[in-house]
């Protein structure tokens, strides 16, 4: 499929906001209840960066809403780091793997769904 119909993109984006949003709330209450490092079990960067989706997720949610290129490009920008960061945290600090863990198991959908159809539905959006 080289080129996604208008109405198929506009799904996939209030789809991937709708996530985003979701993701927010989950990094939002975190650091609410929390603060700065609400896993003692995470290294500083780790907790700092995951504190940052609190703020980050919800932005690019709204520029993906706002039909923005630079939404679609920051979406993936987060998705890659997020899988990349919580990948690590199952695999070397929890010695844990994929099986095991639901959540990671819906990050790595959600992040195909992302990776994947981002170039499809960039075209569609403005700078």
């Amino acid at each position: 499929m080289r080129q996604a119909p208008r109405w198929a993109a506009a799904l996939i984006l209030a789809i991937v906001a709708g996530l985003l949003f979701v993701g927010a709330v989950s990094h939002i209450t975190d650091l609410l209840c929390h603060g700065l490092h609400p896993y003692a079990w995470a290294p500083s960067w780790l907790n700092l960066y995951w504190s940052s989706l609190a703020f980050l997720d919800p932005l690019a949610a709204a520029l993906l809403l706002r039909g923005k290129r630079r939404g679609v490009d920051l979406t993936c920008a987060i998705t890659a780091t997020d899988i990349a960061a919580n990948w690590y945290a199952i695999y070397s600090i929890h010695n844990s793997s994929l099986h095991a863990q639901p959540g990671l198991q819906r990050l790595a959908a959600f992040s195909l769904l992302v990776l994947s159809t981002a170039p499809l539905i960039r075209r569609h959006l403005t700078n």
